[in-house]
């Protein structure tokens, strides 16, 4: 294959341009203009979806992370590429604890509505920890997208953070899981921000999701 439309060649190139943060939605009412494809992150809170973000973009400080789980309550909306090629969607964080039971009901019905009524969304990845394997909150969020509709892809976060031999029995255990519901894509990926694991070939499967389905 040409390292031209190799898709991974693609899409670093693309993201070594311009990503530039574009704004949060509190509500729907506030979302940008469906005007671009759309690829959305999900996932547990303290996942490491700030650090999976700005791995993917090359960027230090895209996205903010933060010491308080649960910190962010809106969609935040990044702009790719000049021109404008896509958008990536930082989803709020779930499965907070301290949360109140307001918050927490206020952020499944923003997450739920958008997920179900967003027609550019092309795909969406869902981060789990490798150190946990897919948690009931996970499982939970796994079927809010599958009643959405909604496709997504399951990405193992820091899988630096254990032993080779645990890391594939999660593995295989989140593809089993994966095969249960209607909506989710067979193949997991299992990255680490820290360490640049499948960062490439997720950035890849990003690109190759909002140009192509």
């Amino acid at each position: 294959m040409d390292q031209i439309d190799d898709p991974v060649e693609r899409a670093r190139r693309l993201f070594a341009g311009r990503v530039e943060f574009l704004k949060s939605a509190p509500g729907l009412q506030f979302l940008p203009d469906p005007d671009v494809p759309e690829i959305a992150f999900a996932g547990r809170s303290n996942v490491g979806k700030s650090s999976l973000l700005n791995a993917l973009t090359g960027r230090k400080s895209l996205a903010r992370t933060s010491v308080t789980p649960g910190r962010t309550q809106e969609l935040n909306f990044f702009d790719i590429g000049d021109p404008l090629v896509f958008r990536l969607v930082d989803m709020p964080g779930y499965g907070f604890a301290k949360a109140p039971l307001k918050v927490v009901e206020q952020w499944k019905r923003l997450v739920r509505d958008f997920l179900r009524g967003r027609v550019v969304l092309k795909r969406t990845l869902l981060l789990i920890d490798s150190r946990h394997g897919p948690k009931p909150v996970d499982i939970d969020m796994m079927k809010m997208l599958d009643e959405a509709a909604a496709s997504y892809r399951i990405v193992l976060t820091k899988a630096d953070k254990i032993k080779a031999s645990e890391l594939a029995a999660v593995t295989a255990a989140t593809e089993a899981e994966a095969r249960k519901h209607s909506a989710a894509f067979p193949l997991v990926h299992v990255t680490s921000s820290e360490k640049g694991m499948g960062i490439a070939e997720l950035r890849g499967a990003i690109f190759e999701d909002a140009l192509i389905i």
